[in-house]
């Protein structure tokens, strides 16, 4: 799809493709990171970068599910027998609260940096933020 027409609607399929990229994008950089951090820092800082991008991609993840169910929901179809939201906000909210364990355990027993944690947290932000980009360049262009 082409934004060169100012007519032209931005679907729910254009955001979700944008949501996937965003999250191979998080795995591109972790497959390049991680080794490097490794190599550099330690295998504890790689880890923990690891950790915050796992954390950071099932937030992506997580939010492609609920804007899913909920887009569902808006769809006026007699027909169509809309995604319940109840399980897909269960879902959010225990993986919250797997991220926070995650965050205690890995910084409780891993020795690394904080900041690569924090990097790795990042990394669905810059993901996002440049997935954004794309779409307001394609669309201004």
């Amino acid at each position: 799809m082409t934004f060169e027409d100012s007519t032209v609607p931005f679907t729910d399929a254009d955001s979700r493709r944008a949501i996937v990229r965003a999250l191979r994008n998080v795995a591109i950089a972790v497959a390049l990171g991680a080794p490097l951090l490794g190599w550099k820092l330690g295998w504890a800082s790689a880890a923990l970068f690891a950790v915050g991008a796992v954390i950071s991609g099932s937030g992506i993840f997580e939010w492609l599910r609920l804007m899913t169910a909920i887009t569902a929901r808006m769809v006026v179809d007699p027909n169509a027998r809309p995604r319940p939201v109840a399980p897909v906000l269960a879902g959010f909210f225990l993986r919250l609260g797997i991220a926070l364990v995650l965050l205690y355990v890995s910084l409780k027993y891993l020795n690394g940096s904080v900041y690569a944690l924090i990097g790795g947290l990042a990394l669905g932000l810059l993901a996002l933020c440049v997935e954004g980009l794309r779409l307001i360049r394609a669309w201004t262009i």
